[in-house]
């Protein structure tokens, strides 16, 4: 039975791989020939087909997975420079945001120096009309005492006047002619008092008028006045605003880092002085008290511009770069900072004021530097091509620090960007974000 089923296998072998004869001639014209069975030919065909087939799916599978690898790395490179250009238009709006707050505080200059000299010619028209109202007194009292000795010389004259009419005896010529010149001096004086009373009324109506004036002159100021408190304080209200939300967002204690920035005040200048308008020990009015108000807030948005100053708000680069690696866990370990990919030379700033405590060589940092600031904040700039600053060197926020490079474990030219509260790597994003609005 198994003889017969081998005999069909072989037989159908045969009919589908025929034997085959491979001949071989020698240099020396000898032929030789290779056999070829059927089941050598079985295994050949089976081997070869089976190596196609391996050959299409392994194809297929690489082509799947370069297609796969692409559609990633575009979408990857799509959102990419997505991030930049978003990142280059904050960069921008921070920029315009800083020049129009730096418009503001010298309009707001310039409206408190108006301010002041109104308040100086405020006081002086007071003064003017106060002395006016003395004024105007005294020639009322005058007016009065001249009206009082008209009426007096006036009964005088009448008296005169009858004793002549009823024919009374004169003891001499001398007594007549006595009476005669008292006549004449009392018409005189009425006349000088009238004259004299004209004037001093003429007087009393231009002073109510020059009063009348002075009144109109004070009110007006006071309403100009009204209008350039308001105006001033909207826009102190307005500047402060956003320095609130920035401190906030980078979860700072606002209060504490304002008392650290008035401990250290220093340089030219100063916390802004209380207005006192009055030099009579008064107690101030409500202009001394509104202009105070807005001049203590002036103080603390200009301790919030020296703050933000001596804290990292700033970014590392001005020019345009990719960011290639942000904070995190990457391959399993904490990525501590941003990188930030640009040309070799790429200029490199100091984000806050601070003073450099490390500058030189780092294994797998390359060259580096770091940063103290005030507040137990840190920054840590490395893989730089050039390092532009020495150890104990004072620096700016904006200063420039190094160049941008290739240097210690780093694939590709770049900048690595580090902030750090108190030893520990927190995300540099929180600060720039928190600054968005502002710079």
């Amino acid at each position: 039975m198994k003889s017969e089923l081998g005999r069909k296998i072989h037989g159908a072998l045969e009919r589908a791989f025929p034997e085959q004869r491979l001949f071989l001639r020698s240099e020396t014209d000898e032929t030789r020939f290779i056999r070829l069975s059927p089941v050598t030919q079985l295994f050949a065909w089976t081997g070869t087909s089976l190596f196609v087939a391996w050959s299409i799916i392994a194809t297929a599978i690489i082509l799947m997975d370069s297609i796969a690898a692409g559609n990633f790395r575009d979408q990857a490179h799509r959102e990419q420079t997505l991030y930049e250009n978003q990142l280059n238009a904050l960069s921008t709006e921070r920029n315009l945001q800083a020049e129009e707050t730096l418009l503001a505080q010298e309009r707001f200059n310039i409206a408190l120096e108006q301010i002041s000299k109104m308040q100086v010619a405020l006081l002086t028209s007071e003064d003017r009309r106060k002395e006016m109202e003395i004024g105007l007194d005294v020639v009322q009292s005058t007016l009065r005492r001249t009206m009082q000795e008209r009426d007096g010389a006036r009964a005088d004259y009448e008296v005169a006047l009858a004793q002549i009419e009823s024919g009374e005896e004169l003891q001499s010529r001398a007594a007549n002619a006595d009476v005669e010149s008292t006549v004449d001096f009392l018409t005189a004086a009425l006349e000088s008092t009238a004259s004299e009373r004209d004037t001093m009324a003429t007087m009393a109506q231009q002073a109510t008028a020059y009063v009348d004036e002075l009144e109109l002159e004070r009110q007006l100021v006071e309403e100009k006045n009204n209008r350039i408190f308001a105006q001033l304080e909207d826009a102190v209200s307005l500047s402060m605003s956003p320095l609130d939300k920035m401190f906030s967002a980078a979860g700072m204690p606002t209060e504490q880092l304002l008392d650290t920035v008035r401990r250290g005040y220093s340089g030219q200048g100063g916390p802004l002085t209380p207005l006192r308008f009055s030099t009579r020990n008064e107690e101030p009015d409500a202009d001394s008290l509104r202009a105070n108000s807005i001049l203590e807030k002036m103080d603390r948005l200009n301790l919030y511009r020296i703050a933000a100053q001596k804290v990292p708000f700033a970014m590392p680069l001005n020019s345009a770069f990719r960011l290639t690696s942000g904070f995190g866990p990457r391959w399993g370990r904490l990525h501590a900072g941003l990188d930030m990919a640009g040309p070799i030379g790429t200029p490199v700033y100091a984000t806050a004021d601070g003073v450099v405590t490390a500058a030189g060589t780092v294994s797998g940092y390359g060259r580096r530097i770091k940063i103290k600031h005030e507040n137990g904040i840190e920054t840590r700039f490395a893989h730089l091509n050039k390092i532009r600053v020495e150890v104990g060197q004072k620096v700016s926020r904006g200063d420039r620090i190094g160049d941008m490079g290739n240097s210690g474990r780093s694939t590709g030219s770049h900048l690595h960007y580090e902030v750090r509260e108190d030893g520990e790597a927190v995300n540099p994003m929180t600060y720039i974000k928190a600054a968005n609005d502002v710079f």
